[in-house]
C-alpha cells in the first residue's frame, strides 16, 4: 500500500467558489476520528499549546471535502475558499486551516505523518481553538482524511 501524504491548506490559499452544500451533515464519530484528534491534542499538549475543542459545524465542512475527494478519486483541497468562508461566516472563524491525506491504515499513521511533515506539523501547532476530522473509505477501502482547524 503506497502511503501519501499531502499538503496543508490555510486560509491564504485561493481558489474558485463551488455551490456551499444545502444540507449540513454531521456524520456519526468513528473511533479512528476520536484517536485522531486525542492524539493531535497530546501532540499540542506536549509543545505547550492548548488543547482543541471539536466542534460539528467543522466536523460538517471535513466530511463534505472528504466526500468530495472520494468521489472525485484524488486528494486535494479544491473549494478550501469556500470552505474556509463558510466557517467564518457560519462558525465566527477568524482563520481556518486544513490537512488532508490519504492511504492511512491507523490515527496513529496518519498523525506521524502530518508531524514529520514541516506544513502539516504548522497547521497542527497553530493559533486555533477547534477542528475537527472526517476520515472515510472509498470502494476499496482506503481512507482519506480532511482535519480542519479554526479559531474563533
Amino acid at each position: 500500500m503506497a502511503v501519501v501524504l499531502f499538503s496543508c491548506s490555510t486560509d491564504t490559499v485561493e481558489d474558485e467558489l463551488s455551490p456551499v452544500a444545502s444540507e449540513f451533515v454531521v456524520p456519526d464519530v468513528k473511533s479512528i476520528e476520536i484517536e485522531i484528534l486525542e492524539r493531535i491534542n497530546v501532540y499540542r499538549a506536549s509543545k505547550g499549546l492548548d488543547a482543541l475543542n471539536t466542534l460539528d459545524i467543522v466536523k460538517s465542512q471535513a466530511y463534505s471535502h472528504t466526500d468530495y475527494m472520494i468521489k472525485n478519486n484524488k486528494i486535494s483541497h479544491d473549494y478550501f475558499h469556500t470552505r474556509r468562508s463558510y466557517l467564518i461566516s457560519n462558525a465566527g472563524a477568524n482563520s481556518v486551516a486544513e490537512n488532508v491525506g490519504y492511504g492511512y491504515s491507523s490515527a496513529k499513521s496518519v498523525v506521524n505523518a502530518w508531524i514529520k511533515s514541516d506544513g502539516h506539523r504548522e497547521t497542527m501547532e497553530g493559533d486555533f481553538t477547534d477542528f475537527d476530522i472526517s476520515v472515510e473509505q472509498n470502494e476499496d477501502g482506503v481512507r482519506y482524511f480532511t482535519n480542519i482547524f479554526i479559531k474563533r
